[in-house]
């Protein structure tokens, strides 16, 4: 009887492994062809963005523009191609776990069972009688043989036990994993949605280009010269503003400086423009070459305090559309001139995360006062920002341009260097 039980939960045992191993095993296949094509794609898409850099990098006119515009589309387009693929992966991820919880919980579902025959048949022997066992025996061997045969139950059982609990384990990392591979999920189709946006902008940021131009290279350069003219109109209004405020700072309370307490907000690093004095006045962040659609990221971990487009305000060419985010250790950062926002007010966001996508093309939605693709990091210490209505003081009067907008305005004694607290190149 105790053979045939044996016999029996071994079967019960490997059932549920033989049923899945074939499915799980066309998954696992699936996942490692979506990964390798995954990396064909971004192989040709690192070589559209060395391609986008040397566009980037010829001179300022109309053709170069158009030349841009049409590179960073077909770069958008292999990212969109890329998280697709990572949304595909996710999705073969989920049923691949799935189908090992199933396993899992029949396994236990088996296990526990064999459990309860083993402790049935314990309980038989144990409640029969010592001199009953004598009487029923043919003799002291067979009485040995039934002492040995609950032993053999009682290793049985221990076994069965440590199997289930360590069973239990397992399914419960699973689990875990699933829900974090979900969370990525969101995540990526939050990016995808994102990354669509952009290329539509970029669209549209092509369209308008050639519209305003007429396609022309004299009318193209006229706005050049506006942009630049709008430009340290802004910074200068924006100056003089912060320049009034007088806002009590507690200098105790902001970190001393020391490279690496933030991280970089981008994968690739190049700065164009440092924090501080140039020779259009002062700048109070720090400038990085990014091409239109890259993803940015959180410097450190913090509650987005707010977003909004400068744009949505006909003429005023300020921060475009911004994100601020307000930090646990007394600073806070600002990042402008994005082509997309991925966060709302409110957001608790960690480090790394992506926020949104770099723009600043000109004349593009969101771009604001921009002469070119890249992303304005702004440092502040905390107590001296806050989001205010900004009012140009050049059309104050005119209801148009910078009229009532809602941007981060600080105390210009709270701007910070963002190179002093960001990793050593």
């Amino acid at each position: 009887m105790k053979k045939r039980f044996i016999s029996i939960f071994i079967i019960f045992l490997i059932m549920p492994t033989v049923l899945n191993a074939a499915s799980s095993g066309e998954l696992q296949q699936q996942i490692e062809q979506v990964r390798q094509e995954r990396e064909v794609l971004i192989k040709e898409q690192k070589k559209l963005e060395t391609e986008l850099e040397a566009v980037n990098r010829e001179s300022q006119s109309l053709g170069s523009a158009v030349k841009s515009l049409d590179a960073t589309r077909k770069k958008l387009a292999k990212d969109i191609n890329i998280t697709r693929s990572r949304i595909t992966s996710t999705n073969l991820t989920i049923r691949l776990l799935e189908n090992t919880m199933n396993e899992k919980e029949q396994q236990i579902s088996v296990h526990r069972k064999a459990i309860a025959y083993t402790l049935s048949t314990l309980s038989e022997y144990d409640s029969r009688p010592l001199i009953l066992s004598l009487l029923s025996s043919t003799g002291l061997s067979d009485l040995w043989r039934d002492r040995s045969q609950i032993e053999s139950l009682n290793g049985r059982l221990e076994e069965e036990i440590g199997v289930l609990r360590e069973t239990r384990k397992i399914l419960s990392q699973e689990k875990e994993q699933k829900e974090k591979v979900k969370k990525e999920q969101v995540s990526l189709e939050g990016q995808l949605s994102g990354q669509k946006s952009v290329v539509e902008e970029n669209k549209k940021a092509k369209e308008g280009l050639l519209a305003e131009t007429k396609n022309k290279e004299t009318e193209y350069q006229k706005t050049l010269a506006e942009n630049l003219a709008r430009q340290k109109e802004f910074e200068e209004d924006l100056f003089r503003l912060e320049s009034e405020l007088n806002i009590a700072l507690d200098l105790s309370l902001i970190p001393e400086p020391r490279r690496g307490i933030l991280s970089w907000p981008l994968e690739n690093v190049y700065i164009t423009s440092p924090f501080g004095m140039r020779s259009t006045g002062f700048h109070g962040g720090t400038d990085f070459r990014a091409s239109v659609g890259t993803p940015i990221v959180a410097i450190a971990s913090g509650i987005v305090e707010g977003t909004a487009n400068s744009d949505d305000q006909k003429g005023c060419y300020s921060f475009g559309r911004w994100v601020f985010i307000r930090h646990s250790n007394g600073l806070s950062s600002v990042y402008a001139h994005l082509s997309a926002s991925l966060v709302r007010a409110g957001q608790t966001v960690k480090a790394g995360e992506v926020i949104g996508y770099s723009g600043g093309y000109p004349r593009a939605y969101g771009s604001g006062n921009s002469r070119g693709p890249h992303l304005h990091l702004g440092l502040f210490a905390s107590q001296g920002i806050e989001i205010r209505s900004f009012t140009s003081q050049k059309y104050k009067d005119t209801g148009s341009g910078c009229h009532n907008v809602p941007i981060p305005i600080s105390d210009i004694k709270a701007y910070l260097d963002p190179l002093a607290y960001l990793p050593v190149l």
